[in-house]
């Protein structure tokens, strides 16, 4: 059910190893414009995208760089996001991005079967602004679950790691770690030794 609803454009509250989400169609603009609204959020704030697997990245990044590939080969699936540039052809809008996505593939059983059933979702933490994000189906209910749109709740009990992800941009000169979440800089510096961090 909850793949239907996506396909047609509804929302779907999700978990998701870190949080829980709501989530919507990528490819859709409208659904997209409305998952933005369920959250109070305005286009200037970009949407991260999931996907099911790292061979979908060679569909929707302009490249799949020696960074990415290592990067996602170590930490995927799991608590890492990655901001790369999107391939142009793409016919989505996903906010205010300048051209880039940020993507991550879930280490959540029910979240990476409904992506085999769907692709690529556009995603954004179950909270509005300035609450904390929700780590049960309930907190997630209570928060956006009456937001317009809003169709499904998938309820897998409780986030398995509740921190939030670490998200490096690889848009640039070297990668950047832009928010130290569950995989710390050291860690990340094995693989990508040239890494540096947003201070």
């Amino acid at each position: 059910m909850a793949a239907s609803v996506l396909r047609r454009g509804g929302l779907v509250l999700v978990p998701t190893d870190t949080v829980y989400a709501v989530a919507a169609d990528a490819f859709s603009v409208p659904a997209v414009g409305a998952l933005l609204e369920a959250k109070g959020r305005a286009r200037s704030t970009p949407v991260s995208v999931m996907v099911p697997s790292a061979t979908t990245l060679s569909g929707i990044l302009h490249r799949v760089d020696d960074d990415v590939t290592v990067l996602v080969e170590a930490f995927w699936p799991g608590a890492l996001t990655l901001v790369a540039e999107a391939a142009p052809s793409l016919a989505w809008d996903l906010g205010a991005t300048d051209g880039t996505v940020s993507v991550r593939m879930p280490l959540h059983p029910v979240m990476l079967d409904l992506l085999k059933r769907t692709g690529p979702l556009a995603v954004m933490a179950a909270n509005r602004i300035g609450e904390a994000a929700p780590t049960t189906a309930d907190e997630a209910e209570a928060s956006i679950g009456g937001a317009e749109g809003v169709e499904v709740l998938l309820d897998a009990g409780a986030s398995p790691d509740p921190v939030t992800s670490s998200i490096v941009d690889l848009t640039g000169r070297v990668p950047l770690l832009i928010r130290e979440g569950a995989i710390d800089a050291d860690t990340l510096r094995e693989f990508v030794p040239d890494l540096e961090v947003l201070t």
